[in-house]
């Protein structure tokens, strides 16, 4: 079957400008902006797995918002019918966006020149303001400084967001709509190197100021896999919503809908690959909608327009760190590897979920409490999903995917290539009852 479209697929594309101007298809998810702004937050955090959209949903943000975006931007799209919300919103207010994705170092001294860089190509793309007339020289000095000589202090790092704010409040008459992308992944790094208390000192200062301390600021939304205790990182915000993987409202502008997905299937010419796709990439379960990850479907589509008979294969996983898998099978007692193995095989496991929590939690001394937190980290980072069926904060988790399962697969072998070495009978033997789909006929432990 012949291809019905030429566009060009996003795969790893996160400039909304650029998917709307470079010829690049586009799937619609700026109705996300009315549910953003009629279901008012002072401070907005969205957990999801990674590859699901969350930047280009900022992106997106900071498009629509900011005063001399690209209005041609969003023709064509859902929120032009919204005359009134565009009127009132559409590149109204100043904008202030970063992303901490790239803050991940083996030490706090990297990842914090790494959190200075990013601060400081922020204010540079704002040094227009030292040549406003609504801004007195002394206005002026702080931002000068910083862009002639670097952060002088942890202090003024710190203040560098709520003084930027104060400068855009200033010149423009309008308070400031802060986006924050991916807030989460220096702390994780800073987890798995040894320097956390360092960094959560420094994002919780850093963040207060913010958004916290900061009358410039209208609201703030941040992006992030998981939504790290108030206590520990957002102390003393009010007006502070959360929406994770559970939340009905937002369910459908992070990742793909079935309707999405057959649609952009049926625009290239391959509806017969509907099922094979629906197999591999579908099974997440966000408030109560099934999604679909983007970046596996958008890397699907791709290798086939090249090989309509190329296998499917581990896209997400290939883009995502394992450590969490890895953690649970070597932390696993013989109870919990006997939970994996229904898992791969098909079946449901019920646990506790923790709707917030910090990655120290991950090293508690207690093992029941260490697992719980496990198992909630799986949850909330996509390999596990929840069927449906969540009551008084226990949750039916399983595996969403073939590919998902795949990996579990891989490091449970891994893991029993390195533990059962004694018994190769019986190790394959569960290999083969996992691919027969009966693994619980075989004991372990």
């Amino acid at each position: 079957m012949e291809k019905k479209i030429t566009k060009k697929l996003p795969v790893g594309i996160e400039r909304f400008k650029e998917i709307r101007t470079e010829g690049f298809y586009y799937i619609d998810k700026t109705d996300f902006i009315k549910e953003l702004m009629d279901s008012w937050g002072k401070v907005n955090l969205f957990t999801r797995p990674r590859r699901f959209g969350k930047s280009l949903n900022m992106d997106m943000l900071r498009s629509f918002f900011e005063i001399g975006g690209d209005r041609s931007l969003f023709d064509g799209l859902k929120i032009g019918k919204e005359k009134e919300l565009c009127r009132s919103y559409q590149g109204q207010y100043p904008v202030i966006s970063i992303s901490l994705k790239d803050v991940e170092s083996d030490t706090y001294e990297m990842s914090y020149e790494l959190l200075c860089g990013i601060l400081y190509d922020e204010m540079l793309r704002q040094q227009g303001l030292l040549d406003s007339d609504r801004l007195t020289k002394y206005d002026k000095v702080p931002l000068q400084r910083i862009l002639e000589h670097g952060f002088g202090s942890q202090a003024e790092l710190c203040q560098s967001i709520k003084l930027l704010s104060g400068l855009l409040y200033k010149h423009y008459g309008k308070k400031v709509i802060i986006l924050i992308d991916e807030y989460d992944v220096p702390l994780n790094k800073a987890y798995q190197k040894g320097y956390y208390d360092r960094m959560v000192s420094l994002i919780r200062t850093l963040f207060s100021m913010a958004l916290k301390t900061n009358d410039a600021l209208y609201f703030a939304v941040l992006t992030g896999c998981l939504r790290v205790s108030k206590e520990s990182i957002f102390t003393g915000l009010n007006n502070f919503k959360v929406h994770g993987i559970s939340d009905v409202r937002y369910d459908e502008y992070f990742g793909f809908t079935d309707e999405e997905v057959k649609k952009l299937l049926r625009d290239y010419g391959m509806e017969e690959k509907y099922g094979e796709v629906k197999t591999w990439y579908d099974g997440y379960r966000f408030g109560k909608k099934e999604v679909y990850c983007p970046w596996d479907v958008l890397n699907y589509v791709s290798d086939h327009l090249a090989d309509r008979d190329a296998e499917p294969a581990l896209y997400w996983a290939n883009s995502s760190g394992n450590e969490t898998v890895r953690e649970i099978i070597e932390h696993s007692t013989g109870t919990v590897r006997t939970e994996i193995e229904q898992l791969v095989s098909g079946g449901e496991v019920r646990k506790k979920i923790i709707p917030e929590m910090t990655y120290q939690d991950l090293a508690a001394e207690d093992a029941e409490e260490k697992m719980t937190y496990l198992w909630s980290l799986l949850y909330n980072t996509g390999y596990l999903t929840d069927a449906g069926r969540a009551a008084e904060g226990i949750h039916t988790l399983t595996i969403p995917n073939s590919e998902v399962r795949l990996i579990f697969e891989q490091q449970i072998l891994t893991w029993f290539s390195k533990t059962v070495k004694k018994d190769r009978g019986r190790l394959r033997s569960f290999c083969g009852s996992v691919k027969s789909g009966d693994g619980e006929t075989e004991d372990l432990r």
